[in-house]
């Protein structure tokens, strides 16, 4: 992977500046490639890993993973059915992966609730859906390679024998 592109992965907010002194590359070439790689489609978006525990907004979210078995259609095999699938709002990522599952969801809902009316009223009931298995997110620890929790002192009481 391009050496930019290294350095934007790590952490977008790098200038092009910065990246043009830490390659030695002249800065409009270092812009120049950033606009190629955003009209290609290379690069999709920037974003901030927001630690929401961190702002007190722990509970303003539930966030499932949803395995999802489905059957494969002809000559487009899982495309068409995962394009049908992510469309959904409350779809924030979707993966094709292997195992006992063909699908894995991370899903977004305002409770519980509203997940379960999600699996149960859209996501099984379509044709190609052959079963499911939910998983509720209860800690995040570490995304996109970032550690969100900083470890706290162990405050038990030490036992020797």
């Amino acid at each position: 992977m391009d050496e930019i592109l290294e350095i934007l992965e790590k952490d977008a907010r790098t200038t092009p500046e910065e990246i043009a002194r830490m390659l030695n590359r002249d800065p409009e070439e270092v812009r120049r490639k950033i606009v190629e790689y955003e009209e290609k489609g290379i690069i999709l978006g920037y974003k901030a890993v927001i630690n929401k525990e961190a702002l007190g907004l722990i509970r303003d979210k539930v966030i499932a993973l949803i395995e999802v078995k489905v059957t494969p259609e002809k000559d487009v095999g899982f495309d068409r059915v995962a394009r049908r699938i992510y469309a959904f709002d409350e779809v924030k990522s979707c993966y094709l992966v292997s195992g006992d599952y063909d699908l894995l969801l991370i899903v977004e809902g305002q409770d519980i609730h509203t997940v379960a009316n999600f699996v149960a009223e859209k996501l099984s009931p379509m044709e190609s859906v052959q079963g499911t298995r939910t998983h509720f997110m209860l800690k995040k620890y570490k995304e996109d390679g970032i550690v969100l929790t900083t470890p706290e002192e162990d405050k038990r009481m030490k036992i020797s024998y």
